[in-house]
């Protein structure tokens, strides 16, 4: 018997795993490939803010960013890399963004060297940019890390039951607390609900004679050079899903297009692919993420008393699965966020604290049901 059992051992349900074991909890992370072995280890795990006017999501990861940081220099720091972030402008509309981001924001930023700019392209040169303390996290090592006060189960989650209490998962495991951190692919509650969009991710590592001192973000995220290696990624494709489409992925197709908005920004010669990394992030609908309990819609629909065309409801008037949580929508954040979710939702399941209505998965609840109803 666990106390807590994850399903999914990406950086969230790592994270997760690592706040709760710290707490004292008995906790076991399933994962049908391995650890980091989805979107998470495809990701490049860049650490920084999000540069927009404004918005809920640009709130929430100003303040992840701040937190992360300092997590992973405190907890994990031989996995985290600090390096500067410069953040160039892709056209007019974006460069106004960051005019106003750096009126605006409260971290603290600064002026790249000639150095660092003559090292881009002559059109990347001459665009707005900001330019600020950052950092990037080897995501394998540190997912791996975070796992090592757990129990590390490989195999693939297909029955869950709730019996008496207890959860049951595969008529083998039993927990008395549930976390799905399952990412978007099918997911094992059947909530039609829970809207999260695959975003494909793909990563290169390359071999270059260009030496890049810096994280570069535009079109791409470019890696600093570690041993003349460099990564580049990832693409974002929102049409392809491992689950649904007939043809598989076109890594070639993939590696092209990123050596080439790559080198809209950087000058980059003499070129070596390395390594291909490929997986499946998740996102939400209105693109902050997923987190806390996940409402029970048979049940809830049939309660009387509920008028779903309020548009403000009542969510504590409905009705939720026992003792089960999600941790889910970090889109390209994951590891920006996922330290900030995790401590919440340890916090809520620990110390019963509440978390902020706007993360909570019972937003997209109230939505489908006045559109079902």
């Amino acid at each position: 018997m666990y106390d807590i059992a994850i399903i999914g051992a990406g950086i969230n349900g790592c994270s997760v795993a690592y706040e709760l074991a710290k707490s004292g909890k008995n906790v076991v992370v399933f994962d049908e490939v391995s650890i980091a072995g989805g979107g998470s280890g495809a990701a490049g795990a860049f650490i920084s803010p999000k540069f927009s006017k404004s918005g809920e999501l640009k709130e929430l990861l100003n303040d992840a960013f701040v937190y992360s940081m300092d997590f992973y220099e405190k907890n994990f720091p031989k996995y985290l890399s600090k390096t500067s972030l410069l953040h160039i402008a892709q056209d007019e509309k974006s460069s106004d963004i960051l005019k106003l981001y750096k009126s605006s924001t409260k971290l603290k930023l600064k002026t790249p060297s000639d150095k660092v700019l003559n090292s881009l392209s002559k059109e990347a040169k001459e665009k707005e940019n900001i330019y600020l303390d950052a950092g990037i996290v080897d995501s394998q090592a540190i997912c791996n890390s975070m796992l090592k006060s757990s129990q590390f189960i490989k195999e693939k989650i297909e029955d869950l039951n709730f019996d008496n209490g207890i959860w049951i998962l595969n008529k083998t495991y039993k927990a008395k607390q549930l976390i799905l951190a399952t990412g978007a692919y099918k997911s094992l509650l059947n909530e039609a609900y829970i809207n999260l969009r695959g975003i494909w991710g793909h990563r290169i590592d390359i071999k270059t004679s260009t030496k890049n001192e810096v994280s570069i973000h535009q079109f791409v995220s470019i890696s600093p050079s570690k041993d003349g290696v460099i990564s580049i990624g990832a693409t974002h494709n929102v049409h392809f899903h491992p689950q649904i489409n007939q043809e598989p992925y076109n890594v070639k197709e993939g590696r092209t297009e990123l050596l080439e908005k790559a080198s809209r920004t950087l000058k980059l010669e003499n070129i070596e692919i390395i390594k291909d990394y490929t997986g499946l992030r998740s996102g939400s609908v209105d693109y902050l993420p997923l987190l806390g309990r996940v409402v029970d819609s048979k049940k809830t629909l049939s309660d009387k008393k509920i008028n779903f065309q309020l548009k403000k409801v009542n969510l504590n008037d409905y009705s939720y699965y026992e003792n089960l949580y999600i941790i889910n929508g970090s889109a390209g954040y994951g590891f920006v966020l996922a330290p900030y979710l995790a401590k919440m939702l340890k916090e809520h399941i620990v110390e019963s604290k509440e978390i902020d209505k706007k993360l909570n998965p019972a937003r997209f609840f109230s939505r489908w049901a006045r559109k079902l109803l």
